[in-house]
C-alpha cells in the first residue's frame, strides 16, 4: 500500500493536484497493466515515453500520477485539463525513476523490515522464491515483485511493501556496471546472498572478473553486523570471499553452505544429494554442531523439496540455512522446503504428447544452468525412453558466446539421445557435439520453433508408446529469453489449455513482442479511445434493446485483444467473439468476465477447456452436442451454446433446408444434461456490396427457420445475423444482438458500405528512417535491381519489410508518408527492410517518422487505399501485421 503523504515526503514532489485517493495499492509504470486505484509512474525510458499515456492511465483508474513537472508543463494544454479534472492525484517531481527510488529507500526506512538481497549470475529467483516461502511459513515476508529486480523494477516492487513485513526478500540484478552497488545503497541490506559466479551479460561487463566484482558489491554494502552467504562450491566465489577476509576490516558475518568437502566454515553442508523421481530433490546435510545462529543439531537432516535437477540443492541450502538463522527450527524450515512448487520455465515438469514427459526450462539460458538442466535431463529418463535436448541460442554472453555454446556442445554428447537446435548460435552447439562423437542422426539443426516441433514430433512419434512404462522420452527445452523457446514447449504439452498458467510469457503483451526483432524502431499504435467511440456509435445505431458482440479474431484484427475488450465493454458493449478456444485463454486470464462466443469448430478434446473458460460455443451436429454433454456432466457444469445456420455462405453451419435437423438439434441441446441454448445465428455472405438481393435471400431463409423454432416453442433468447456491414445498412437484420468487428475498429466493411463520419481508425502502422543518401542516376534499387534511378535521387532507408506484414508481392504498399508528403517505394520489398523516394521532401533524417497505415499531417494513407493498391480488403492488411511488430497504445 502507498500513502500520498509517503510519497510526498520521500520525494519532495509536489501535490499539483489532490485526487480522491490518499493511498494506492501499488506502482504501475505500463499503462497495459495498470489497475485501478494504483498510481501510474511516467517514466522516460528508451523506446517510449510515459508521459505520452497520461490520458490513458486516467482511463484505466489508475488513481494517481508521478509525473516530472518539466514534462507534464510541455503537455498539451488541453491534456492539462483533462488530467487535473479526474479524480487522480498529480504529484511532480524532477526525476520519476529518482524519485521512485527515493521512495524506495524512504519506505524501507520507515517500516524497517530485515532486508534480504539475493544476487548473482543464475538461481536468484528460484533462491529468492524459496527463502520467501520459508520465512513466510512463519513470518509476515515480502518478496519484490516478478522479475522486478534493477534499479526501476525494485522501488516499484516496494510500493507494495507493507508496515507489518517483518522480511523484505528482494532479487538484485545487474545489466551495467555500478547497479549492484547502487541498488544496495538504496534497499541497504542487512542479509546478503550470492549464488554462484557465472557468464552472463558479459556483454556488458567484458569480462567474468568484473562481472564477479560487481556481484561483490553486495557483500562490500552490507553494514557491520550484517550476515553474508554465498555458495562455497562455486570456485571463484569462494575465492572472493576468501580475499575479503584476507583485506577487509569490517564486521560482516560470513556463513557458507556447499556440499560437505570444503572447510569447516560451512553452516549448512550437504554429505549426498539424491533425486526422487520426477517427485523432486532429497538432500542428506552433514553432522553439524549445535549454535545458536542456525538452531541446528549434531545429528543428519534430512531435507526434501519438489525441485528438479540436483543444482537445486543450493536453492534448498541457501533457504534451509537463512530460515535456521532468522529462528525458524529445523522441523519448521524442512516443512516448509517440501511446499516448494517449480517456477515456470525453470526445469517445470509438464505432460508431453505420446506419453512423453517435458522439462520446460524456458525462462532463460547460460552455458551453467544448460548444463545444469542437460544433467537433470539425464537422470531422469527410464531405461527405455530417449533423451531429447531442444536447445536455443544463449545470447548476452559477450566475448564468451561461441566458447559457452562449445562447452555445452562437449557436455551433450554424453547426456543425451538426440539434439535438436533453434537458432545460429545454438548450432554452435550441435557442431560441437558431433564433433564429440555424436551420431550425426541424432543431431537436427533448425532456424525455426516450427520446424524443431515437428522434428520432435516425427521422432516420438516413430517410437513405440504402447504404455508409459514401456517409452517415456524426456524432453529438455532450452534458450535465452529472446529465443521464446516457450513456443516450442506449447506444441508438445499434452494438455494445451494449461499454456497460460504453465508456460512463460503468455500475457497477451508478450505474445505480441518477438524479442529478437524488438530493437528495430518499427511500431503499430492502437488508439483505444477510437475504438471505444466506434463502439459507442454502433451502439447508438442499433438501440437500446439491441445487444452488441465485438468480434476479437486474429487477436482483435492485430489490434490487441485484451485492451480492446475492456475497452469495447466500458462502452457499451455486452459480448465477445473469438474464433478459436484459444483466442479466449488470455481474455480470461486478463479477468475478462463478459460473455464470450467461440465462433469456430470445437473439437473435443477442447470442449473440456472451453467449459473451464465459461465461453459458448458454437453446435450444428447432434454429435457434438453429445460430446460437449459428456464435457459439460464431467466437469459438473453447464456451456452455453449457439446454433449456427448456414443460409448461403457456404460454410459452417446446418443448411437452413435442414429445418428438422435444426429443430431436433435446438431440442436435444435443451434435453441434454450440461446443455443451455443461448443463441441461434447465421453469417451473410455478402452485406457489404451495394446490391442487397443475395443478403435479403439469406434473411428470408434464416427468418423461415426462426418461425419453425418459434412454432415449436424453443426459439432461443438470443437471435443474432448481423455483421458490420449489416448492422450498417440492414436494420431489420438486428435482432437481439449485432456482431461487429471491422467498424469497430474504424475499418471501412467494403468500398460499398463505407462507416459514417463519426467513426475512426483506430490502428496506426509506423517505423522510422535509418539511413538517408544520394544515388546516382543509373544505379538499380533493391534485389534484382528492378529500380534504376532516372536522375540522381535521395532515398531513405526503412527498417521494415515484408516480414512484418509489409506486402512485396505481387503489389506493394506503393508509398509511405513522410513529413506527410507522399514517398514512392523504390524497387522491391525487402525481407526486413525498404527503400523510398524523398528526393522531393526537404530535410528527411535518421529518425523522423514515416506512416505506413494512418495519418501524417493533412495527409492519410489508411488501411483501405492500401488494400485498394494491394488488391484485397482493408482487414486482411492489420491482420497481417506479423507479432514481432510491438503494438502500443
Amino acid at each position: 500500500m502507498i500513502y500520498l503523504e509517503h510519497v510526498l515526503q520521500a520525494t519532495q514532489g509536489v501535490l499539483h493536484h489532490p485526487g480522491q485517493q490518499q493511498q494506492f495499492q501499488a506502482f504501475s509504470h505500463d499503462t497495459r497493466q495498470v489497475l485501478p486505484g494504483e498510481m501510474f509512474v511516467a517514466v522516460r525510458g528508451e523506446r517510449s515515453d510515459g508521459h505520452d499515456y497520461l490520458t490513458d492511465a486516467i482511463r484505466k483508474g489508475a488513481a494517481g500520477l508521478l509525473v516530472e513537472a518539466k514534462k507534464f508543463h510541455q503537455l498539451a494544454e488541453q491534456v492539462q485539463i483533462t488530467l487535473t479534472q479526474s479524480e487522480a492525484a498529480i504529484i511532480l517531481v524532477n526525476d520519476t525513476r529518482l524519485a521512485l527510488q527515493q521512495y524506495a529507500s524512504a519506505i524501507l526506512q520507515r517500516w524497517q523490515p530485515t532486508v534480504i538481497a539475493i544476487t548473482g549470475s543464475v538461481g536468484k529467483t528460484s533462491t529468492k522464491e524459496a527463502i520467501a516461502d520459508v520465512l513466510s511459513s512463519q513470518f509476515p515476508t515480502f518478496r519484490s515483485w516478478q522479475n522486478y529486480n534493477d534499479l526501476l523494477g525494485i522501488p516499484l516492487s516496494l510500493g507494495r511493501l507493507e508496515e507489518h513485513h517483518a522480511y523484505a526478500v528482494l532479487e538484485l540484478s545487474c545489466d551495467h556496471p555500478g547497479e549492484i552497488a547502487e541498488l544496495c545503497r538504496i534497499v541497504r541490506p542487512h542479509i546478503g546472498i550470492l549464488t554462484n559466479i557465472n557468464p552472463v551479460q558479459l556483454q556488458y561487463f567484458g569480462s567474468l572478473e568484473r562481472l564477479a566484482y560487481e556481484l561483490s558489491m553486495l557483500l562490500t554494502s552490507l553494514p557491520d553486523g550484517g550476515h553474508f552467504f554465498y555458495n562455497q562450491d562455486d570456485t571463484m566465489l569462494n575465492a572472493l570471499v576468501s580475499q575479503y577476509r584476507e583485506t577487509s576490516s569490517r564486521q560482516v558475518q560470513l556463513h557458507a553452505y556447499g556440499q560437505a568437502s570444503i572447510n569447516k566454515t560451512t553452516d549448512a553442508t550437504c554429505a549426498s544429494v539424491s533425486t526422487v523421481g520426477w517427485d523432486g530433490l532429497q538432500l542428506t546435510l552433514g553432522k553439524q554442531e549445535q549454535t545458536s545462529t542456525t538452531h541446528s543439531s549434531d545429528t543428519e537432516q534430512t531435507l526434501f523439496a519438489p525441485l528438479m535437477g540436483q543444482h537445486h540443492l543450493y536453492t534448498i541450502l541457501a533457504a534451509y540455512t537463512i530460515g535456521l538463522h532468522c529462528g525458524l527450527s529445523t522441523s519448521a524450515v524442512r516443512h516448509a522446503l517440501t511446499t516448494l512448487t517449480p517456477m515456470p520455465g525453470r526445469l517445470s515438469p509438464l505432460p508431453g504428447i505420446n506419453q512423453s514427459q517435458l522439462l520446460d526450462d524456458t525462462h532463460n539460458a547460460s552455458p551453467t544452468s544448460m548444463i545444469a538442466g542437460l544433467n537433470t535431463l539425464h537422470t531422469l529418463t527410464p531405461p527405455t525412453g530417449k533423451r531429447i535436448a531442444i536447445l536455443g541460442d544463449m545470447l548476452h554472453l559477450g566475448e564468451y558466446e561461441e566458447e559457452g555454446h562449445r562447452e555445452v556442445g562437449k557436455h551433450i554428447a554424453h547426456t543425451v539421445d538426440y539434439l535438436i537446435t533453434r537458432g545460429e548460435r545454438a548450432a554452435i552447439i550441435a557442431e560441437t557435439a558431433l564433433q564429440s562423437g555424436m551420431n550425426s542422426t541424432h543431431v537436427i539443426m533448425t532456424s525455426t520453433h516450427e520446424d524443431a516441433g515437428r522434428v520432435v514430433r516425427k521422432l516420438i512419434e516413430s517410437q513405440s508408446t504402447t504404455t508409459a512404462e514401456e517409452t517415456q522420452n524426456v524432453i529438455l527445452i532450452k534458450g535465452s529469453e529472446e529465443t521464446r523457446m516457450e513456443r516450442i514447449t506449447e506444441v508438445l504439452m499434452a494438455r494445451p489449455w494449461e499454456v497460460p498458467e504453465k508456460l512463460v510469457r503468455q500475457t497477451a503483451g508478450w505474445k505480441k513482442i518477438t524479442f529478437m526483432h524488438a530493437e528495430r524502431p518499427t511500431w503499430v499504435e492502437i488508439d483505444l479511445n477510437a475504438i471505444g467511440s466506434n463502439t459507442r456509435h454502433i451502439k447508438s445505431l442499433v438501440g437500446p434493446a439491441v445487444q452488441v458482440l465485438v468480434a476479437l479474431k486474429a487477436d482483435a484484427y492485430g489490434h490487441g485483444a485484451v485492451k480492446v475488450a475492456r475497452t469495447v465493454l466500458q462502452n457499451e458493449a455486452t459480448m465477445l467473439g473469438v474464433a478459436t478456444v484459444s483466442e479466449a485463454v488470455p481474455l480470461r486470464e486478463a479477468n475478462v468476465t463478459a460473455p464470450i462466443l467461440v465462433f469456430g469448430y470445437v473439437p473435443r478434446w477442447q470442449m473440456r477447456e472451453a467449459i473451464r473458460l465459461g465461453v459458448s460455443v458454437t453446435l450444428y451436429s447432434l454429435e457434438s452436442a453429445h460430446e460437449l454433454s459428456q464435457a459439460a456432466r464431467a466437469l459438473a457444469k453447464a456451456v452455453r451454446v449457439h446454433i449456427k445456420v448456414d443460409t448461403g455462405m457456404g460454410r459452417l453451419g446446418i443448411r437452413y433446408e435442414q429445418g428438422a435437423e435444426i429443430v431436433a438439434l435446438a431440442r436435444e441441446i435443451q434435453a441434454l444434461p450440461g446443455l443451455e441454448l443461448e443463441g441461434i445465428y447465421t453469417h451473410f455472405a455478402q452485406s457489404d456490396v451495394a446490391d442487397q438481393i443475395h443478403v435479403r435471400i439469406q434473411l428470408d431463409r434464416f427468418r423461415q427457420i426462426l418461425h419453425l423454432l418459434a412454432a415449436e416453442g424453443i426459439r432461443p433468447p438470443l437471435i443474432h445475423a448481423a455483421n458490420s456491414a449489416a448492422t450498417l445498412t440492414l436494420p431489420e437484420s438486428h435482432f437481439d444482438m449485432v456482431r461487429t468487428g471491422t467498424a469497430i475498429y474504424g475499418l471501412h466493411p467494403s468500398d460499398d458500405v463505407l462507416l459514417p463520419a463519426e467513426f475512426r481508425p483506430a490502428l496506426s502502422f509506423k517505423t522510422q528512417v535509418s539511413q538517408v543518401k544520394w544515388i546516382p542516376e543509373g544505379e538499380g534499387i533493391s534485389y534484382g535491381s528492378t529500380y534504376i534511378t532516372p536522375h540522381p535521387t535521395k532515398i531513405a532507408v526503412l527498417p521494415v519489410g515484408y516480414a512484418d506484414g509489409f506486402r512485396r508481392a505481387p503489389q506493394n504498399w506503393g508509398y509511405v508518408l513522410v513529413h506527410g508528403k507522399e514517398a514512392p517505394i523504390l524497387g522491391r520489398v525487402c525481407m526486413d527492410q525498404c527503400m523510398v523516394d524523398v528526393t522531393h521532401i526537404p530535410d528527411v533524417r535518421m529518425g523522423d517518422e514515416v506512416v505506413l497505415i494512418g495519418r501524417q499531417g493533412d495527409t492519410p494513407l489508411t488501411a483501405e487505399i492500401v488494400a485498394r493498391r494491394i488488391g484485397t480488403i482493408n482487414y486482411e492488411i492489420v491482420s497481417e501485421l506479423l507479432a514481432r511488430v510491438p503494438r502500443v497504445d
